[in-house]
C-alpha cells in the first residue's frame, strides 16, 4: 500500500521532529526508560548475531537509520566486540550515538553511502523501508555494500497482520504520513527478490514492536515517544503514571501478539536476506 499523493521532501521533513529517534533522559524514569528498550532490543540482536554466525562472513555490521545507536551497542558487546557503524539522516542522531553509545556513525543516505562496496558482513534495516520514498533502490544499494553472502536483516510493520484487519486505519503500523509504503510479507519478500536478496529466515514476533503496537493504536495518548514528540508538558510523576500506564497496556497486549506471531500474523515481520552473487 503506498501513500498517494506522497508529501514532497521538504512537507515530510517537518513530520520528524528532533529527537524523533530515541534519547533517554537523565533523571530515573529516563534511566528505567533506557533499561526497558535494552531489554527489548535484545530480541533484534539475537536475530542478527544468529544471522552473522549462519553466514560465517567476517566483517563489520552497518544499521541504517541507527537513531542514537543503541542497538548497536547491544550487536557489538554480545558478538565480542565486532566492528558496527551506524548511518542515519538526522546528524543529531548520528552525534548522539558517538557520544552516547560510543557507535562511529556518520550523517548521510543510504542512496549515496560514504561507504566501500563489499564491505560488510550484514546491513540492517529496522523500520526504515516503509519510510522512504523509493525501497528498491535502498535495498539495492545495500546489496552493493555486502561481501559475498553478506546478510541483509529488514524489519517492517506487517501489513497483513491481525492488528491491521482489526484496528484498520487506526493501527499505528499505518503511521501517516510518514510511511509512505506498508508491506505485506509477500510484497516484501517479491521485492527482496527482485533486488538481489534469497530469504532465509522470517521473524513474526518483535519484543520491542509488536505488543507496543497494539498499545499505541488502542491508547495513542499514552504512547512515551508520541508525547515526547508532541513536547506534551509532564510533570515527573506525571509522565512516570502514563509511562507505567502504558507498559501495563504492553504487557496486557502480549498475549494477543504472541499468537498473532505464532500464526504468522505478526504486527511486524523482520527477515534476513543473503545477497545473492548476480543481481
Amino acid at each position: 500500500m503506498r501513500l498517494d499523493p506522497a508529501p514532497p521532501p521538504e512537507e515530510l521533513a517537518t513530520f520528524y521532529p528532533s529527537g524523533y529517534w530515541y534519547v533517554p533522559g537523565s533523571d530515573s524514569v529516563g534511566r528505567l526508560e533506557e533499561a526497558y528498550r535494552a531489554f527489548v532490543l535484545g530480541d533484534h540482536v539475537r536475530f542478527v548475531q544468529r544471522a552473522l554466525k549462519s553466514s560465517g562472513v567476517n566483517g563489520p555490521v552497518l544499521d541504517v537509520g541507527c537513531g542514537g545507536g543503541l542497538f548497536l551497542r547491544q550487536l557489538s558487546q554480545a558478538t565480542r566486540g565486532r566492528k558496527v557503524f551506524g548511518l542515519d539522516l538526522q546528524w543529531k542522531a548520528s552525534r548522539v550515538a558517538w557520544r552516547r553509545n560510543g557507535v562511529p556513525a556518520v550523517c548521510a543516505s543510504l542512496e549515496a553511502p560514504p561507504f566501500a562496496p563489499g564491505a560488510y558482513a550484514a546491513v540492517t534495516m529496522f523500520h526504515v523501508l516503509e519510510h522512504v520514498y523509493d525501497p528498491a533502490e535502498y535495498l539495492q544499494r545495500a546489496h552493493e555494500l555486502l561481501a559475498p553472502g553478506g546478510r541483509l536483516i529488514v524489519q517492517v510493520p506487517n501489513a497483513s497482520s491481525w492488528q491491521f484487519l482489526l484496528m484498520g486505519e487506526n493501527w499505528n503500523g499505518l503511521d501517516v504520513p510518514r510511511h509512505l509504503t506498508n508491506f505485506r510479507q509477500k510484497d516484501l519478500e517479491a521485492l527482496l527478490e527482485k533486488c538481489g536478496f534469497e530469504v532465509m529466515a522470517r521473524k513474526h514476533f518483535s519484543l520491542r514492536d509488536n505488543p507496543a503496537g497494539l498499545a499505541t493504536s488502542l491508547a495513542p495518548s499514552l504512547d512515551p515517544m508520541a508525547r515526547r514528540m508532541r513536547k506534551i508538558p509532564e510533570t515527573p510523576k506525571v509522565r512516570l503514571a502514563k509511562d507505567m500506564a502504558y507498559l501495563a497496556m504492553v504487557a496486557a497486549a502480549a498475549p494477543f501478539a504472541v499468537l498473532e506471531a505464532t500464526c504468522r500474523a505478526g504486527a511486524s515481520i523482520m527477515i534476513d536476506a543473503r545477497a545473492r552473487l548476480a543481481v
